[in-house]
This record gives structure tokens, C-alpha cells and sequence, in this order.
């Protein structure tokens, strides 16, 4: 082999073995930073693992028909039930339209509905309806919530992460 020619592959080589050396710690390295970015990035959701996130649920019930009304409270406490209480889901029905007369003093759900908010269900009236409607509070059962506009209600509470149901 020519001197020049022995000269190039021997610097090839080198220049390969000296590549192939400084490429194997910066991959390492490489490789090490991003399992240790991938271990920062699960550690927060590893830990809120421990304590389960409270299940949240909005019913909407803008019917005047207590079938509905009948449906929609047994589906609450069916969820009620099958979460084993309040401490461990939060459910709020959001009534607004034809559906609001279900809330007065005396309706043929009354009953069911002083039921509900006794065992933590939040029950909220549309205050948009009911002054449409010409209602008052004291024309509704006294253990109910009441919120501005029913539907902007559900809206915010789906931006919340809550589930939304319509029976």
C-alpha cells in the first residue's frame, strides 16, 4: 500500500473508533435525561393515583313531566349507590324551562326531591326561568340551590371536567 494511502485509512480508523468512543456516552447520556424526564413527568400522576379524584355529575332536567323527573332522580341514586355516597361523588340536577315547575312547594316530585338533597344531591332552579315564569323563591321547596342561567350552569361545569347526563 502507497504511504498516502496508508496514512488516510489509518486516520479513517481513527477518526471511526474516535467517533464511535465519543458517540456511546453522549447516547447514554441522551438516553439516561429522557427516562429521567419520562420518570419526573409520571411521578405527579403516580402520586394522585393514591387518592382518587371525587367523581362529579351534572343532570340537566328541563321536563314538566315527572316520568322524567322519576327517571332522572333514579338514575342520581343509582350513581349515588353504586359510588357508596355523597363523600365519594358530587351530583348536582340543573332545572331550568318547562321543567322548573317540578321544584315548587307541592309538585308531584316534591317528595323525591327533599330525598335527594338530603342525601348530598345538589338540586339547583334556573333563576332565568323563574323570573320568566314570575316565580319567586318562596314559591319552591326550601331545600333547593339556585343559579343565574341554567344552561350556562352546565356549560361551566362541563369546562369543570364533570360529566353531563340528560335522562
Amino acid at each position: 500500500m502507497q504511504p498516502a494511502l496508508q496514512c488516510a485509512v489509518r486516520i479513517g480508523r481513527e477518526a471511526t473508533h474516535h467517533t464511535k468512543r465519543n458517540l456511546m456516552p453522549t447516547l447514554t447520556r441522551r438516553t439516561l435525561a429522557l427516562f429521567t424526564a419520562l420518570a419526573l413527568l409520571a411521578a405527579p400522576s403516580a402520586f394522585a393515583q393514591g387518592a382518587p379524584a371525587r367523581a362529579k355529575a351534572v343532570f340537566q332536567v328541563s321536563d314538566a313531566d315527572p316520568q322524567k323527573w322519576n327517571l332522572a332522580l333514579n338514575n342520581v341514586r343509582n350513581v349515588l349507590d353504586e359510588y357508596g355516597g355523597s363523600e365519594a361523588v358530587e351530583l348536582e340536577v340543573v332545572v331550568y324551562g318547562p321543567g322548573i315547575g317540578m321544584l315548587k312547594g307541592g309538585s308531584a316530585v316534591a317528595g323525591r326531591v327533599s330525598e335527594a338533597v338530603k342525601h348530598g344531591i345538589k338540586i339547583v332552579a334556573c333563576q332565568n326561568t323563574m323570573k320568566a315564569q314570575k316565580l319567586v323563591s318562596a314559591d319552591m321547596q326550601p331545600d333547593i340551590g339556585y343559579v343565574p342561567a341554567g344552561v350556562v350552569e352546565l356549560m361551566k361545569k362541563q369546562r369543570q371536567g364533570w360529566s353531563y347526563i340528560r335522562p
